[in-house]
């Protein structure tokens, strides 16, 4: 719940959990303050969350949905939920873009965008749980076998910081459609959007133990959630160590886990693609979420033909990005998130440096025009790169890319492959054979041709190797949040005669 306290400075809001239907302190009482990330300022006490309030969440998802209360509603009532949930997204849309930009520091367009895909995303669920589904299957007579799908039962729901709102959304939109219950981890640092979004499931009448939230640190409520006996399974978004550990604390009891985790995606840019296309896309693909985004086109590999060339037009274009305080309208580039994130970002841009990389433009944290007690570090970019560097391996999560040449496709399918991830990837040729060639070798699950960044709640999202564990979005989605259950009907009953007497 969100609710507003007065301060000297500024008004600060007060974040509290929800559990079984009640907004409440922590257990202990604890709060966390949440930061501006552009200004530094406070600007709300989260409640801290402990293990006792991650297990009363459970316990009370727990309790609902063994009663039934939300998994056996008809399939039409769910969807009647969900699109009343996505009714009162888009009536609290300006709302929530400001208090987006302010938690995570992003542009305030982009966040006006994520409030239009949440709610999309909630309409899509809504419309695909009210489809006919199940399948039947003609087997040896007398048998007749069905195939249904139902609920996984609590499910345990943790969100990263770099889209507070729209993460959320790509886990609870899903989860809720298949008729489960939940509980809900927002991230520590920006849950000022997350609260918001209870509240609206709250005001959209969503029954009580459905939904539940507990605010606090990932090793304290999101290790219970990932480990606790009556959590049915895990959904997690972030990194890949973290990810890791959430694997490893939900493989005692055997629950069902989703991961989609970090990512260091090439984009190939091959000589004969439209230059300037190539080149508008490469600084969306990663300066757009100043570099805080999973699927960051973070490694740009270029044929050699036009390698020089890119490089001066990259860096002429990257030069004019506007970074400032995402409430600015003028803004297309905020802040890091924290000053812990900020200082790991500029700690491998001092490691590119170390190792021979060749700095073209940025490298330092930007403190002119008021950004001094913000979080902002200048667009980056390393040339000459080679594959052992870490600038190359290793997952950076902000405004820093690696360039490196190749020479033919051969070279170019071998570097884009070559790191421990794969969540996406792109490539720019005209050559549409060459593309579907280059494409279906990558070793990643989201791909663009002559594109970047496009997200489809349609379509499913998740990646190969260490980038993860299952899909987000589309029919996938849905299909994470379910259970496979198997019906045999004997047509003929009769005893089986396998025994004699």
């Amino acid at each position: 719940m969100l609710e507003t306290q007065n301060t000297q400075a500024v008004k600060t809001l007060d974040l509290k959990m929800y559990i079984n239907g009640e907004w409440t302190n922590s257990s202990d009482n604890k709060t966390r303050e949440v930061i501006n990330p552009a200004t530094g300022e406070v600007i709300a006490q989260a409640a801290e969350g402990t293990v006792a309030d991650a297990r009363a969440a459970i316990a009370a998802a727990k309790e609902a949905f063994e009663s039934g209360v939300w998994s056996d509603l008809p399939t039409v009532e769910r969807a009647a939920y969900l699109l009343k949930i996505a009714d009162k997204i888009d009536e609290k849309a300006e709302e929530l873009a400001a208090l987006e930009t302010m938690n995570n520091g992003k542009p305030l367009r982009e966040a006006g965008f994520d409030m239009g895909d949440a709610a999309a995303c909630f309409r899509y669920y809504a419309g695909m749980i009210t489809q006919p589904d199940g399948e039947t299957y003609h087997v040896a007579d007398p048998m007749q076998a069905m195939v249904v799908r139902e609920p996984v039962g609590v499910c345990g729901l943790i969100v990263p910081w770099n889209f507070p709102m729209l993460m959320s959304v790509w886990k609870i939109a899903p989860a809720l459609a298949a008729g489960n219950t939940i509980v809900f981890k927002p991230s520590e640092v920006t849950p000022v959007t997350p609260t918001k979004l209870i509240e609206i499931i709250e005001e959209a009448g969503v029954p009580k133990g459905v939904v539940n939230m507990v605010h606090g640190a990932g090793p304290v409520v999101g290790n219970e959630i990932a480990s606790h006996k009556d959590v049915d399974m895990v959904s997690f978004t972030g990194g890949t160590k973290t990810g890791k550990h959430i694997m490893k604390a939900a493989a005692d009891n055997m629950k069902k886990i989703s991961l989609e985790l970090g990512g260091k995606s090439p984009n190939i840019i091959f000589a004969d693609s439209d230059f300037e296309v190539a080149v508008d896309y490469a600084l969306f693909g990663i300066y757009c979420g100043s570099g805080q985004v999973c699927s960051a086109g973070s490694r740009i590999l270029v044929e050699e033909s036009i390698y020089d060339k890119f490089i001066e037009r990259f860096t002429e274009r990257a030069k004019q990005i506007q970074v400032g305080n995402g409430a600015d309208p003028e803004t297309e580039m905020g802040p890091l998130v924290s000053q812990q994130h900020m200082e790991k970002v500029l700690s491998y841009i001092e490691s590119g440096k170390q190792e021979g990389a060749r700095l073209l433009f940025g490298g330092e944290r930007l403190t002119e025009n008021g950004m001094d007690k913000g979080f902002f570090v200048a667009p980056t970019a390393f040339a000459d790169t080679t594959q052992e560097m870490k600038i190359v391996q290793e997952e950076i999560f902000g405004p820093v890319v690696a360039i490196q040449k190749f020479k033919d496709e051969a070279e170019a399918i071998h570097l884009a492959n070559d790191t421990d991830y794969g969540l996406a990837g792109a490539v720019f040729t005209v050559d549409g054979a060459k593309a579907l060639r280059v494409i279906k070798k990558l070793r990643a699950g989201i791909t663009w041709i002559n594109s970047y960044h496009p997200t489809y709640n349609e379509a499913p999202w998740g990646g190969y190797k260490q980038s993860g564990i299952g899909r987000s979005l589309g029919t996938y989605g849905l299909d994470e949040f379910q259970e496979i259950k198997q019906i045999n009907i004997n047509l003929e009953v009769e005893p089986v005669g396998w025994f004699k007497n």
